[in-house]
């Protein structure tokens, strides 16, 4: 984590330098003129508020065809000019890309959407609750509806990842658990798209890399786009490849990834407005059918989830997904790889369609921002939220408690997520009033059936359902089921008990030493021993990076130990506790302390936390 820990005082002169080396460049020199300065403008002012280094941008409509722009720095370090013909990684945006290749090979008949992906690849083992009657298929990984994890920590944050590894090296022998029906839920993952990567090398019988290169970025004119991994340092350094930053401008080369199909690609604004015009036609390549045209209407919206049959239009379809913000409802994909973060937005009956992408990845900064300056320079047809309202076809306020993820992206931290991601969901008699343990507060008014609609969104945003007799609510990329409220409370409570308990054994293990009176046969001098262990592995996190948290290192070995040693050095001062109870002043203290941290160990367990493996 040490480079993300430069000074603000250098942040602030590389902005600065990068308002008076921004450029802004018409790939397109038919194309009609914009507010090109304005827009150059907006953009170079997101950047110093945001403490971005530079970003490049792309504008598609009808009458400009595409124009490119550029601002701020490809380079923080060396204050060398963004300029429109740079290349920049787009992180998760690859997935669209990827999935029009898919896309292709269907059109081509070489496979269709419900071919079930274990036929493909027979080597690879589901545990699949639903397997007799709804097997993982092809349109499931391209619509995240197949109940796969996102990822693990392992195969995103390394620093062991190569770029010509099997694909399959990513996965492991593990078999990849299912947690809901396919086809039944959005449930966003990597390792799915990872899977189609070795769907189209099992088809195709090459490399996904090649075969996406000369059979999908060629024909489509994305001559200066590569699924190959690019780099800006080493012998095989690409000098256009803009340089990836984190905060405080602090660059940072990219990096090979495990899953590399759902992150990897590397292309330029230009490129990527070819293929928003592509995406927005008709399939069609000089006139001859390249992708079949009713493929191409289904890459936004949701189709066939829980969520689409209760009415719900948002969601994501084969490649996209529906995203109402600003008074526009288009279908666009965000995307982060090592230091940079992108976004690609479509706005089909317009003909409209902008690409953005940042060389920084800064937890603080506002992306948004960017997105809605093009927008605005798009000049789309703005459209009115509805302020009709309609009584909910059922007893709202029996929907009324406490809501927690139905899916967990990263499935060793189910704990935390249900923990600290819960929503409480309230009917006051006219709104159906959100109120999130992390984010903010949301209203929501009735739309219609169970359908209730934000404030700021043209279109309904939410609804409300049952599934295998749970209540359940969904914007349509993220469901949350319904709790007892007494489950949630005791898993709060657990976990404050047990806090409170590790303090316990610290501040009484430490008065005992400092009166003299620990020894090694004393009760708490294992459990003391136990609890510092958890310490151990802080310094060496905070002296590595980040994108090592997956791997085995001092860090992480040292976290694992800690533990796994934790509950057995508990449960071992319990059982001398009991053994020597009558010779300890303070008996009831010190039980009360260890059960306190021996019951929350005893929960971490059970939810997969303890022991606490980074790297498996």
């Amino acid at each position: 984590m040490a480079h993300r820990w430069k000074s603000l005082a250098y942040r602030a002169f590389s902005t600065l330098l990068a308002i008076g080396f921004a450029a802004l460049t018409p790939v397109d020199a038919t194309a009609q003129n914009t507010d090109t300065d304005t827009v150059h403008a907006d953009i170079a002012r997101h950047l110093e508020t945001e403490g971005l280094p530079g970003a490049v941008w792309t504008l598609v409509t009808p009458a400009g065809g595409i124009r490119t722009g550029a601002a701020g720095f490809k380079h923080a370090g060396t204050a060398q000019a963004m300029t429109p013909d740079a290349r920049v990684h787009v992180g998760s945006v690859a997935k669209t890309v990827l999935a029009i290749g898919v896309l292709r090979l269907v059109t081509q008949g070489k496979l269709s959407l419900d071919t079930e992906v274990g036929s493909l690849l027979p080597a690879l083992c589901f545990d699949n609750p639903w397997q007799a009657t709804d097997p993982v298929r092809v349109r499931h990984l391209l619509e995240h509806t197949a109940g796969l994890n996102n990822f693990r920590f392992s195969q995103i944050f390394s620093l062991r990842a190569h770029a010509d590894a099997p694909l399959s090296a990513a996965l492991g022998d593990v078999p990849l658990a299912i947690n809901t029906r396919p086809g039944a839920r959005y449930v966003y993952s990597s390792i799915g798209y990872h899977l189609l990567g070795m769907v189209i090398e099992a088809v195709t019988g090459g490399r996904y890399e090649r075969y996406l290169n000369a059979a999908l970025l060629q024909p489509l004119g994305m001559q200066d786009s590569t699924f190959a991994f690019t780099t800006q340092v080493g012998a095989m350094a690409d000098p256009r490849l803009a340089m990836g930053h984190f905060e405080n401008d602090v660059a940072h080369p990219a990096l090979p990834v495990h899953l590399r199909p759902a992150t990897q690609l590397a292309t330029t604004a230009a490129d990527m407005g070819r293929l928003a015009q592509f995406l927005m036609g008709d399939g069609a390549i000089d006139g001859v059918p390249f992708v079949a045209s009713e493929l191409l209407a289904a890459l936004g919206g949701a189709h066939d989830t829980d969520a689409a049959r209760a009415g719900l239009s948002v969601g994501h379809g084969l490649a996209l997904a529906t995203r109402d913000r600003h008074q526009v409802t288009g279908d666009c994909h965000p995307g982060t790889m090592v230091g940079f973060q992108a976004m690609l937005c479509l706005y089909p009956d317009e003909r409209k369609a902008f690409f953005v992408a940042a060389n920084a990845d800064v937890e603080s900064a506002d992306y948004d921002k960017l997105n809605k300056s093009l927008i605005a320079a798009l000049q789309l047809t703005r459209m009115v939220e509805s302020t009709s309202t309609a009584a909910p076809l059922l007893a709202v306020e029996e929907w009324s408690g406490i809501y927690v993820p139905a899916w967990n992206a990263v499935a060793s931290l189910a704990w935390v997520d249900t923990v600290f991601n819960a929503v409480h969901v309230r009917w006051d008699g006219t709104l159906l009033q959100l109120a999130p343990m992390q984010g903010q507060a949301a209203s929501l008014r009735p739309a219609g059936g169970m359908l209730f609609q934000r404030g700021d969104r043209i279109a309904p945003s939410h609804v409300l359902f049952v599934t295998n007799g749970e209540r359940m609510l969904s914007d349509g990329l993220r469901t949350y089921r319904q709790v007892p409220s007494t489950k949630l409370l005791w898993l709060w409570g657990s976990a404050v008990l047990g806090v409170v308990g590790l303090i316990g054994v610290l501040l009484r293990g430490a008065w005992l030493l400092f009166c003299g009176r620990l020894r090694s046969t004393s009760v708490l001098a294992v459990p003391l021993a136990s609890v510092l262990l958890l310490l151990a592995p802080l310094p060496f996190f905070f002296t590595q990076s980040f994108l090592q948290l997956g791997d085995l290192t001092m860090a992480s070995g040292l976290l694992a130990l800690a533990t796994c040693t934790l509950p057995l050095g508990i449960a071992y001062g319990l059982v001398r506790l009991f053994m020597r109870g009558r010779q300890i002043r303070r008996p009831v203290l010190d039980c009360a302390a260890l059960l306190a941290v021996m019951q929350w160990t005893i929960v971490l367990a059970t939810w997969g936390m303890l022991p606490f493996v980074l790297w498996r």
